[in-house]
């Protein structure tokens, strides 16, 4: 089991049966998700989750470490405990998510996607050259990448629980999400003015935690 004290996890756990764990993006600790207002922006709403922001990063670029990390020292433990565990990705985290997605059947019981990374601008040019995902066909050496892996999913992804996938108008990484979009019809979108950074996410965040998608704390 890796000790997720050395992936600097931050917790705000109230006895909740529902948990929502952030997968932060890169250079980015759980402690910045925190005082970006995420955690503050649930419990001002009083909504019934516990909260679990992990460090993802500290593992290296791999991400299969990473994967595999969020697999068994996360969800795994989390899915014998909780009745519901969501995901939140921003940025690379993001790209982690859907790429959990890609390899793990029924895994979680919701998504958010902050501004997800779609992956190298090499991987997705190399799907366009080759006619786009309709008609590319990863090679057995792509598929051993779990960026292609997820893309190779993403030709017709198997996810039927709710999904949110929100970005600025002006992020850099627009054109790839919009691929992104463009596969995940069952997403509800959100764009919103903004760039790469929390302007954006912040105001996305507050949608998705507007939604309705968890209930409120019932009061003693």
């Amino acid at each position: 089991m890796t000790d997720l004290k050395v992936l600097s996890a931050i917790t705000d756990c109230q006895g909740a049966s529902s948990l929502m764990v952030f997968l932060p993006g890169a250079l980015m600790t759980p402690q910045r998700m925190v005082d970006a207002g995420l955690f503050s922006a649930v419990r001002e709403r009083g909504l019934n989750l516990d909260l679990l922001a992990v460090n993802l990063h500290a593992l290296g670029d791999s991400n299969c470490e990473a994967l595999r990390v969020l697999a068994e020292d996360v969800v795994a433990p989390a899915r014998a405990q909780y009745e519901q565990v969501w995901l939140t990705g921003i940025s690379r985290g993001g790209q982690l998510t859907l790429s959990y997605l890609a390899e793990h059947a029924a895994p979680v019981d919701g998504v958010c996607l902050l501004a997800p990374y779609p992956g190298n601008r090499l991987t997705i040019n190399h799907i366009r050259r080759a006619g786009g995902l309709d008609v590319w066909e990863p090679s057995e050496a792509e598929l051993k990448d779990a960026e292609f892996r997820m893309w190779h999913w993403l030709r017709q992804p198997d996810f039927h629980k709710p999904l949110f996938l929100g970005y600025g108008a002006q992020d850099r990484f627009a054109d790839g999400m919009q691929l992104l979009v463009k596969q995940l019809p069952q997403a509800t979108f959100v764009e919103v003015e903004g760039e790469h950074d929390w302007a954006a996410w912040m105001p996305l965040w507050m949608q998705f935690l507007d939604a309705g998608h968890f209930e409120t704390k019932v009061e003693a």
